[in-house]
């Protein structure tokens, strides 16, 4: 059966983002349903689409395939868990959920009712991020020993007016925000982790006890490191990612826009040998929703799980949840 029929929740920015890109792939039949009518009006017209009015009837609606949920992590699990046992395929933007009780039950939802579900982990479809990857499993880098991921924006002024400074919507803070993508980076370039050890800091919005930055160390099991550091005081714009292996390293920077021109790195371990460097440049508009749009309906096509599955999404909500117990208790904490 032919997969084209998308219920889209949630008219904010990750919603037109995903809504134009799903329009760019296809004569996809959207629906847009958002608290805010005059918004949904607004983003229903910018992608041809029509307007629902509750995401309960667009949830259960017989006419839809997919729902895409796009509104604040607290009505993740609602939503997601509606539209799942009434047999649809669903694309949640990250964090899954605000804590691992209702990501878990969303990933079960899934499992239950057989159905395909894709967490929005968009920095996996950066070509720069794609391309370090199959450096890495080309083993032209050899075994990872350590990972470093700088990611930082510079914050709105009213960072603390925004949901996100809500800890009952949001779940967290900066780690929630923006660390969450990193902790799914750490997972698929290195694995599972199993321990970890942070630090959080309130330093520049009156949001606490939520924090605008956050440094974590991970551990695997193999004794590899992973060096987290994610912030919203990043006063320009901030992605760096660095992961260096027994006989190379690849780094990617940027990603596009305010964040620089994507680059994709890999340079090889050499003693005697002038020091050379392999730089792939990455220029254009952002795709990256795009391609996990594209993995999505190849996933259901295919009846396997997507990249960026939902089981991915609660993992990295497990870890980030050891981190900010780490914070708190100030000691390292086993995952």
């Amino acid at each position: 059966m032919e997969i084209n029929r998308v219920g889209l929740i949630g008219a904010g920015r990750q919603g037109r983002r995903l809504g134009k890109a799903i329009r760019d792939c296809g004569e996809y039949k959207i629906t847009v349903v958002d608290v805010d009518q005059q918004a949904a009006a607004r983003l229903a017209k910018e992608i041809r689409a029509g307007v629902g009015k509750d995401w309960r009837e667009l949830a259960s609606a017989a006419d839809i395939d997919i729902i895409v949920v796009c509104t604040p992590p607290n009505l993740h699990a609602p939503i997601c868990i509606a539209a799942m046992e009434s047999g649809k395929h669903v694309l949640c933007e990250k964090p899954l959920a605000p804590n691992t009780v209702e990501a878990a039950r969303i990933v079960q939802a899934g499992e239950r009712h057989k159905v395909r579900l894709q967490c929005g982990f968009n920095l996996r479809f950066h070509p720069g991020m794609k391309q370090a990857k199959k450096w890495l499993d080309e083993g032209l880098i050899g075994t990872p020993v350590f990972v470093r991921c700088r990611y930082g924006i510079c914050g709105s002024p009213d960072y603390d007016k925004d949901w996100r400074a809500n800890a009952s919507i949001s779940g967290g803070g900066e780690l929630m925000d923006q660390g969450v993508h990193v902790i799914d980076l750490f997972r698929w370039f290195l694995g599972e982790f199993t321990e970890v050890t942070s630090l959080t800091s309130t330093s520049c919005w009156d949001i606490a006890p939520l924090e605008d930055n956050v440094f974590a160390l991970l551990r695997t099991e193999k004794g590899q490191i992973a060096s987290l550091h994610a912030s919203w005081t990043q006063w320009k714009n901030l992605f760096s990612f660095e992961l260096f292996g027994h006989e190379g390293y690849v780094i990617v920077e940027g990603l596009g826009g305010s964040y620089g021109t994507e680059r994709a790195i890999l340079g090889k371990r050499t003693t005697l040998e002038p020091f050379t460097e392999k730089i792939i440049e990455f220029r254009g508009e952002d795709r990256s929703w795009h391609e996990e749009w594209k993995e999505l309906i190849a996933a259901i096509n295919e009846k396997r799980d997507p990249m960026g599955a939902g089981v991915d999404g609660l993992e990295a909500i497990k870890i980030a949840h050891a981190v900010y117990e780490s914070a708190e208790k100030k000691r390292v904490v086993n995952i």
